[in-house]
């Protein structure tokens, strides 16, 4: 079977699951933290009441070290942080943050490849006990990159087979395992694409949640790889929730601040997140290009905090 046909069958068995997404299948949402309150508000120290619990993506600020990074997003209310060294979870989480995340194989080599399985099992596990260990509620996975001689049916069949023989694990101790979409268009830096990306297709990855078939095992739902890739951001958003797990953030094009100069209308995405009902975290991954890369990340925090 040719991609675009498995892709445009898939779609559409995908969008007949969903449509009974509200009734037997609908997952129940991750919550970030047991402080939720009613109105899906939680109080923070600053002593706001706020419905968007926001997480900060620590590789994109790297010229920063994690603890100095983790006190200013407490000053400006982040509730929680991820994408750092797990060396540095337990002076970040003295501060106050939460682990939004733990990190696991990478996106390179994924489970659509069977050479790679030992590791990616062993790795996701990994992530499952930091996880259980920092009450972060999820751990991250990916497809990995496309592999000559591997037929989408394949790679589809051998990222299920993986990922089922992790997930009792994860279910077990209570940790939602999320797949990352990732677009595989934009080529002009190693971190604001991924060219060759087998889980590029925003469809494909709904797919291989549903067949998961577990509350444990979900999407992370990154608006700036969508945006690129399949857009109709809010559309998508309203359609796929009920299997989201996480969301990050990031300006396109260029994956810089979300700002006037990128397309996304942040405030208005946010707002139909929220209307949802989700209660995860939505963290900013974007890379600052101002001199002040704090400045850029409070900016950002607010544009989000609707």
């Amino acid at each position: 079977m040719k991609r675009r046909d498995f892709l445009t069958t898939q779609a559409l068995l995908a969008g007949t699951a969903f449509s009974m997404a509200s009734g037997t299948m609908c997952h129940a949402q991750t919550t970030p933290a047991d402080s939720a309150k009613s109105d899906d508000a939680a109080d923070t120290t600053d002593g706001k009441t706020r419905r968007v619990h926001q997480s900060v993506m620590g590789w994109c600020f790297s010229d920063i070290d994690p603890v100095t990074l983790a006190k200013h997003c407490k000053r400006i209310g982040f509730e929680a942080i991820e994408g750092i060294p797990a060396s540095s979870y337990d002076a970040v989480t003295k501060i106050g943050l939460k682990i939004a995340l733990t990190g696991s194989h990478g996106f390179a080599n994924g489970p659509l490849d069977p050479e790679n399985h030992a590791e990616v099992e062993r790795k996701l596990r990994q992530g499952i006990d930091l996880a259980v260990q920092y009450g972060a509620p999820n751990v991250i996975t990916f497809t990995g990159m496309a592999k000559k001689g591997i037929s989408d049916a394949s790679a589809r069949r051998n990222c299920l087979e993986c990922w089922k023989r992790v997930l009792p694990y994860a279910e077990e101790k209570n940790v939602g395992i999320v797949l990352e979409h990732l677009n595989s268009r934009d080529n002009s830096h190693p971190m604001k694409g991924h060219p060759g990306y087998w889980g590029d297709d925003l469809h494909l990855c709904a797919d291989l949640v549903h067949a998961m078939d577990s509350p444990k095992f979900k999407l992370l739902f990154d608006i700036y790889h969508v945006q690129i890739m399949n857009g109709d951001l809010i559309r998508n958003i309203r359609q796929y929730h009920p299997i989201v797990g996480h969301y990050h953030t990031a300006g396109n094009p260029g994956r810089g601040e979300l700002d006037e100069n990128q397309e996304i209308n942040y405030p208005g995405v946010v707002r139909a997140i929220v209307a949802t009902g989700y209660q995860g975290y939505i963290a900013q991954e974007f890379i600052p290009t101002a001199d002040d890369p704090i400045d850029s990340l409070e900016k950002a925090f607010h544009l989000c905090d609707v």
